[in-house]
């Protein structure tokens, strides 16, 4: 089968190597296009080339970049003309004018199609892409939710169409793995890392919580954001500034090294009106370098963690800086339970077992229409 697949999320190199386990099955011909630059709020997303071994990487212009609900590929309908794909995969929400667009493009090429939705919260949006959401909705062959909670927002706005619950990406194991060694007597290492500092991601929590730990230790923060200034000055107020370390973004490639170099790895969002973690994939890299984690209870943050990690009520500043001082007193829980982070991610997060139940959806969708063999993946 043809598969086409459309991706923004797939400029980073590390969500290159589902592509690459995707191509290994031999039923299987992929293409992916991608854009040349997202403009995204929080800085400009570059193509990284890390892993394009065994399908086709194309890169086109998009038209209104940056613009989440507004941005599209004008070149679509020559690239479906050429390819002539059995299956469409957009990887975008349904209420996104490029996935109208593509779902038109690809049904009048004669493709099946799917979108991928991580939208775990029932929100109306304005026309017109409310108009949108309700064309895409009727007329998507298939989709692939990235939570659970996503599964029952599309049903309970009339979504019938079958589905798999499928993480957008898993994690390279060989790639987000333990370190050789950590020194035990550089104190204790503490670690936050969002692509974005939002007040939503809840790192002013992680900073009144450090600030009672006793004892040898320090903050490391990664990522930037309109939130960076007020944490800045939090931590000056709280007179912790000399050891937090605000990092600035970490590269895709560059992420491993970084939480290797951590005890702990915190995610401490904050469900508001709008948002409520939708996954929270630094928990699984983290988890597959054997860091143990700490996660609010928001949204999808305890299914992912399940029996892996340590778990907190949001707000509860007391009960984080409890798990940190369990952490920072006793070695063996730490390890005990980086050793079974990276077991959960073998058993359900690596990029190979995601890609799998990824083409599980495709053969799926050629299965309505009596038109798949089955097949194995190549050895």
């Amino acid at each position: 089968m043809k598969v086409l697949m459309l991706s923004k999320a797939c400029l980073v190199g590390a969500y290159q190597r589902k592509l690459e386990e995707i191509a290994q099955f031999e039923d299987v011909e992929l293409t992916v296009i991608v854009p040349p630059v997202w403009l995204d709020p929080a800085g400009a997303v570059t193509l990284e080339r890390a892993h394009t071994q065994g399908y086709r990487l194309l890169v086109d212009p998009i038209r209104f970049n940056g613009q989440f609900h507004t941005y599209y590929f004008p070149k679509l309908k020559q690239r479906l003309d050429e390819i002539r794909p059995d299956i469409v995969h957009i990887d975008e929400e349904p209420y996104n004018l490029a996935t109208w667009l593509a779902l038109r493009q690809a049904r009048q090429a004669g493709a099946k199609t799917l979108f991928f939705s991580w939208q775990n919260m029932d929100k109306q949006y304005p026309l017109p892409f409310r108009f949108l959401e309700q064309q895409v909705l009727a007329g998507i062959d298939f989709a692939i939710m990235g939570n659970q909670e996503a599964a029952c927002v599309w049903h309970n706005k009339g979504f019938s169409r079958p589905h798999r619950v499928i993480p957008q990406f898993g994690v390279d194991p060989d790639f987000f793995c333990p370190p050789s060694q950590r020194d035990a007597g550089r104190g204790f290492i503490i670690g936050a890392a969002n692509r974005r500092l939002l007040p939503e991601k809840g790192v002013d929590v992680l900073l009144r919580a450090v600030a009672g730990l006793p004892g040898i230790w320090r903050l490391h923060i990664a990522g930037d954001g309109p939130a960076r200034p007020s944490l800045v000055q939090l931590a000056h107020d709280l007179g912790i500034a000399e050891r937090v370390f605000f990092d600035g973004p970490i590269s895709s490639l560059q992420m491993p090294a970084y939480l290797q170099q951590l005890d702990v790895l915190v995610l401490s969002s904050r469900t508001t009106s709008q948002w409520k973690e939708q996954f929270g994939r630094v928990l699984i890299e983290a988890m597959a370098c054997e860091t143990a984690v700490i996660g609010a209870n928001s949204g999808e943050i305890p299914h992912v963690i399940g029996d892996a990690g340590l778990v907190f009520e949001e707000e509860d500043i007391a009960g984080l800086r409890e798990h940190l001082m369990t952490l920072m007193e006793h070695r063996e829980v730490r390890d005990r339970l980086g050793w079974h982070g990276r077991e959960r991610v073998l058993q359900h997060y690596t990029q190979q077992q995601i890609a799998a139940q990824t083409v599980a959806a495709y053969r799926d969708i050629l299965a309505q229409s009596g038109i798949l063999a089955p097949a194995v993946h190549k050895p």
